[in-house]
């Protein structure tokens, strides 16, 4: 029982975290580019990838991080289905440079990321 409550706690952080930052970058740069998705895409990639290196190193940390923060956070935090939605709806506008730089963008900054975040968790490990 207290994986699923350690598991509730880190969703609503994630989901206060992404809705927060989603909207506070969407204030200062516009909602014409999903530039707000984009960031918590890419913040959620280094959060895990830091994460599940650094706990996959660290076996005398609480399992219960493990429910808190990549299951919670993480997976209330991320927003790839938004990515994904939100690239559909440039394609259906007939926006395909948009489109197509937005998924290219995510993906390639997202796969740097967490490629960045494992390194971090690796080098404080």
């Amino acid at each position: 029982m207290q994986k699923y409550l350690f598991i509730a706690l880190g969703g609503a952080l994630g989901s206060i975290a992404r809705y927060g930052i989603g909207s506070w970058v969407a204030s200062r740069l516009g909602i014409r580019f999903p530039y707000g998705t984009l960031i918590v895409n890419i913040t959620a990639c280094v959060i895990i990838g830091f994460t599940m290196s650094y706990l996959g190193r660290h076996s005398d940390i609480s399992p219960a991080m493990r429910f808190l923060i990549p299951v919670g956070f993480i997976g209330a935090y991320s927003t790839f289905s938004t990515y994904e939605w939100e690239t559909l709806i440039e394609l259906r506008e007939g926006a395909f440079g948009i489109a197509a730089l937005y998924a290219i963008g995510s993906f390639a900054a997202g796969l740097g990321a967490t490629w960045g975040g494992s390194f971090l968790g690796d080098l404080f490990s």
